[in-house]
């Protein structure tokens, strides 16, 4: 399964929040079937978000939708985006 990896700082991790609860995007229109939303415990101001989806060409299009919303409006809630699609290869539980 395709992730959609993304990680940048905020000015208000709670401001911030509010946006992501917005969804502006449409997750489950753009097909997200599930995400996790991460948060640096030496920095509770830096996010990351893994959005999974059943299919590469649903995630390469959702992040098309990201990075034009990165150049609009929410450049006033985050700073430095990034994004990446991966692949999980190996995951054990120990």
């Amino acid at each position: 399964m395709p992730i959609l990896r993304v990680h940048h700082a905020v000015s208000s991790f709670d401001a911030w929040h509010r946006a992501f609860e917005a969804d502006p995007l449409g997750r489950k229109a753009g097909e997200v079937r599930r995400y996790q939303v991460h948060r640096s415990v030496a920095d509770p101001n830096f996010v990351m978000i893994d959005l999974e989806f059943a299919a590469l060409d649903k995630a390469q299009a959702f992040l098309e939708k990201l990075r034009q919303l990165w150049s609009g409006t929410a450049r006033a809630v985050m700073r430095n985006p990034e994004a990446w699609i991966v692949e999980t290869v190996e995951s054990k539980e120990v």
